[in-house]
């Protein structure tokens, strides 16, 4: 019965530690789901007579853990992980005083934050690229970090000083947009566009066949 007990308690433990990262990531989601569409009508009065009609701002709820909100040509899309995550032992946040004093502090909900280019969805272009520039982990107790390359004050070296809501949820939003206007599309090299196949030209929409991505200088990867 002893290996049964300790069975027992460790599911009890770690589900309701899970079921309680699960929630708070799920409400912070939310939360950034309405401050999505906040912005949205807030941006379309602030811009109104100032931008050429042609130019979007639109925001689209696609569905219960996705999101996207589209500023001329980019597209930013939101999606929240339906399972919690702990660290691998080499990330950096598990040597934080924050994480070392409780264990199960590491455990993490997490919401990515992917850059695309507007026309790919527009034109259908399907081989076009897009990249992860950044992650929200939200733990048990409501405390958050952001990782990836979008400039913000909220590194794994503030985890446990900071609760999420949503001044914060804000904060990295307007982070994440301005990191994708600054990260700009670069000409690919000539080698690797000149040449075609008749395939890519027979189709209605010629320009789709054409993959086309934004170029980090530096990938961006787990925990790094």
């Amino acid at each position: 019965m002893g290996h049964r007990s300790e069975i027992l308690a460790t599911l009890i433990k770690k589900s309701n530690l899970k079921q309680r990262v699960f929630d708070n990531t799920f409400t912070a989601f939310n939360l950034l789901k309405e401050s999505l569409h906040e912005m949205n009508a807030e941006f379309d009065d602030e811009l109104e007579g100032k931008l050429d009609k042609r130019v979007r701002i639109d925001y689209r709820d696609r569905g219960k853990y996705e999101a996207q909100i589209q500023i001329a040509g980019e597209m930013l899309i939101f999606t929240m992980h339906t399972n919690v995550f702990d660290f691998d032992a080499s990330h950096a946040v598990l040597g934080e005083e924050y994480v070392r004093e409780d264990r199960d502090r590491s455990y993490c909900g997490v919401i990515n934050i992917y850059n695309f280019l507007a026309d790919s969805f527009r034109y259908n272009r399907n081989e076009d690229e897009g990249y992860l520039i950044g992650r929200l982990f939200i733990n048990a107790e409501n405390s958050f970090f952001v990782e990836g390359r979008m400039n913000t004050p909220y590194s794994y070296h503030q985890f446990g000083s900071e609760r999420i809501d949503r001044s914060t949820i804000i904060s990295v939003l307007e982070s994440a947009i301005e990191f994708a206007f600054d990260f700009d599309l670069l000409v690919p090299p000539y080698s690797s566009v000149s040449r075609a196949t008749v395939d890519q030209f027979n189709t209605k929409m010629e320009n789709s066949k054409f993959r086309t991505g934004k170029r980090l200088g530096v990938e961006f990867e787990d925990g790094k």
